[in-house]
């Protein structure tokens, strides 16, 4: 039987390196070229509604949602991700510091849209967090969902049991920084079933392209202009 990588010191306080994070995802390939636009896509028309961007880190997607006419609220549990983002966004923007395994400071249908873009992976838990973004929606509400990719996993990890949910951590740079994130892997039917045990319609799955302009920007990982390539696993949930 595979055994699970070995899981090193970790933490997902992106205080520490919360600057060289926002320099470094506001023009890259996987954040700026893929996540971003992946989500705004399945977010479609935004104007005139109500959105909570969970996780909203330095304030990216909120301001493309801003941007596009959503009366968006933002919630991070890092302090320093969202001063970087109250710089960005200015003083009239609704940011909170919260976590989502606390209950949401919110009323019940507070939001037609809610966004987890690269939040819920690092969770051990999902149910709770599922039934709180679940309460804040009006009936109708959609949940725009990415999380890491569960096939690339075992292609990162060979040895690893896919079919169990464990931690485990990957090192990653950012700028001259270096960080230790703690994730939390789920084979593909385990999180299907966490969106259905949560009451959630499954919508949309979807595995996105980059930008038609990756291949020119970046040609060394994005080899030919029609090129995908597995990374995040991207889901559209609606609210019965």
């Amino acid at each position: 039987m595979a055994s699970e990588p070995e899981t090193t010191a970790a933490t997902t306080d992106y205080d520490a390196f919360a600057e060289a994070y926002a320099a470094d995802t506001e023009s890259n390939l996987i954040n700026a070229h893929y996540t971003l636009p992946a989500v705004l896509d399945l977010a479609g028309d935004v104007a005139g509604r109500r959105v909570l961007d969970v996780g909203c880190g330095p304030g990216p997607l909120f301001a493309s949602l801003r941007e596009r006419g959503a009366e968006v609220t933002g919630v991070e549990p890092s302090a320093k991700m969202l001063e970087l983002a109250r710089g960005r966004l200015g003083d009239d923007a609704l940011l909170l510091q919260g976590d989502l395994n606390d209950p949401l400071p919110f009323a019940d249908g507070a939001f037609d849209l809610a966004v987890a873009s690269l939040v819920l992976h690092y969770l051990e838990d999902w149910s709770g967090p599922l039934a709180e973004l679940k309460r804040v929606l009006v009936p109708g509400g959609r949940l725009v969902v990415a999380v890491n990719h569960p096939f690339v996993y075992k292609v990162i990890h060979p040895e690893g049991n896919y079919f169990t949910v464990h931690e485990y951590a990957e090192e990653y740079t950012f700028g001259d920084q270096t960080a230790v994130l703690s994730h939390w892997h789920r084979p593909l039917h385990a999180v299907m079933n966490e969106f259905t045990d949560a009451g959630f319609r499954i919508a949309v799955v979807g595995e996105p392209h980059p930008t038609p302009d990756a291949h020119e920007k970046f040609p060394e990982q994005v080899k030919q202009p029609d090129s995908a390539f597995l990374c995040f696993l991207f889901l559209v949930l609606e609210k019965p």
